[in-house]
């Protein structure tokens, strides 16, 4: 089963494109753009409480057979925070001085 490629930043909506370097998922496929991560939620999902890492860039090109973005696409379904902003801020404070590795 592929990734979904989730097309935006659940916290500040932002596009994430399938070919975007700025994706960060968690274990959970929760996707924000790596400001966010940074700057708002400090390497904590709001959602599992776990930390994130960059989103892996499916192929464009077919290399294998059927293995390649146009052959499993990216979501076109936005997806939205389901916590309001200080929600968010208070859950990564509680969080963000524990190590991922060890939530």
């Amino acid at each position: 089963m592929a990734l979904q490629l989730r097309p935006n930043c659940e916290y500040c909506d932002v596009d994430l494109p399938p070919d975007s370097d700025q994706a960060r998922i968690c274990t959970y496929e929760c996707t924000f753009c790596s400001d966010c991560v940074e700057t708002k939620l400090f390497n904590v999902c709001p959602n599992c409480g776990g930390g994130f890492a960059p989103r892996p860039i499916r192929p464009a090109q077919e290399w294998r057979n059927g293995l390649s973005l146009a052959k499993r696409p990216a979501s076109t379904e936005r997806v939205k925070a389901s916590f309001t902003a200080t929600e968010i801020a208070d859950f990564s404070a509680k969080l963000r001085h524990i190590p991922p590795n060890k939530r």
